[in-house]
């Protein structure tokens, strides 16, 4: 069933973070004019959308500090996923924020994937989630929540794979909320132990689940708190969580299970994304645009497009896309 499409760009005026700094922009390099005869750039420069440049520098800046009894326990700036199976291709990308970058501050998103399983019998899983930027432990929230999700997902892939084929919904929609009900439960124990408060220890999760036989085009979405899942179709995008429509649960859990088009582009992401995705319309034409080409985009460039800068948005993004053939 199709959502409402997004709605038109709004004015939104910057976050204070975003105003107590003005860090010096580097200068735009000059982008060289082809010839007439020149085949057109696939894809353009683009320094930022909007009319005004983002508070600070489009690269990272300072590390953050490094414990070297918990070397482990590192985050990379950036994390880069990708696979195709039968009629789909998937891309999925964590960067750590502008504000984050600038600050030395580490990533608090987190995104795994997952093939559990072999044959046409396996399912692949995205799950990613963000937490609170000004919340301690939400980097630990986000990474524990995956994976958490991720185990009881994996332990369950026969049941899933056959829920999904046989397109068992009302079962794949109490199984998926009953797993993600003990991974928010599996936190606020944890936030207990750590003498924190169970705001300061939680995220926003979402996740997928794309099965590997190219006979089913069945995709599953599911999640609770920020976060968003958008459709490219025809050119056009579609919110397919409007506001309202989360179930009576902690963070809103959100079920979604649709059989795919050929064509269609969905999106999922965490709500450093998602918020634009819904405030900014220069973000999801720019989109349409480049993700309305005949072929998915490389790791590369997926990640160039999810990280397109608009004056405002500072958090951390998470996506995972998935197109159709």
């Amino acid at each position: 069933m199709a959502g409402p499409e997004l709605p038109a760009r709004r004015a939104q005026a910057p976050r204070r973070e975003d105003r107590t700094e003005e860090v010096p922009q580097p200068a735009p390099v000059p982008v060289p004019v082809p010839a007439a005869d020149a085949p057109a750039e696939r894809r353009p420069e683009v320094h930022h959308l909007g009319d005004r440049a983002p508070t600070y520098a489009a690269e990272p800046g300072a590390l953050p500090p490094a414990d070297p009894a918990a070397l482990d326990g590192l985050t990379p700036d950036t994390v880069l996923e990708g696979a195709r199976y039968g009629t789909y291709t998937l891309r999925a990308a964590s960067l750590r924020g502008d504000s984050a970058r600038f600050r030395g501050e580490a990533r608090r998103d987190f995104l795994l994937t997952a093939r559990f399983g072999g044959g046409d019998d396996a399912l692949v899983l995205v799950a990613l989630a963000g937490g609170d930027r000004a919340a301690p432990g939400a980097a630990q929230a986000a990474a524990e929540l995956c994976r958490t999700v991720a185990a009881a997902v994996g332990r369950s892939q026969s049941r899933l794979a056959e829920d999904i084929r046989a397109g068992r919904r009302d079962a794949l929609r109490s199984g998926l909320q009953r797993l993600t009900d003990r991974g928010y439960g599996r936190l606020r124990a944890r936030a207990a132990e750590l003498g924190l408060a169970e705001a300061a220890y939680t995220a926003g999760l979402r996740g997928l689940l794309l099965p590997v036989d190219p006979e089913c085009r069945t995709r599953v979405c599911f999640g609770a708190g920020a976060g968003g899942l958008f459709r490219l179709r025809s050119g056009q995008w579609q919110d397919l969580e409007p506001a309202g429509q989360a179930e009576d649960t902690e963070g809103g859990f959100r079920f979604r299970a649709a059989v795919a088009r050929p064509g269609d582009t969905l999106l999922l992401c965490s709500g450093g994304l998602a918020e634009p995705m819904r405030e900014e319309a220069a973000l999801t034409a720019e989109l349409a645009a480049r993700w309305s080409e005949a072929e998915p985009p490389g790791l590369a460039a997926f990640l160039a497009d999810t990280q397109l800068r608009l004056k405002g948005y500072a958090d951390d993004r998470t996506a995972a896309a998935v197109w159709e053939a």
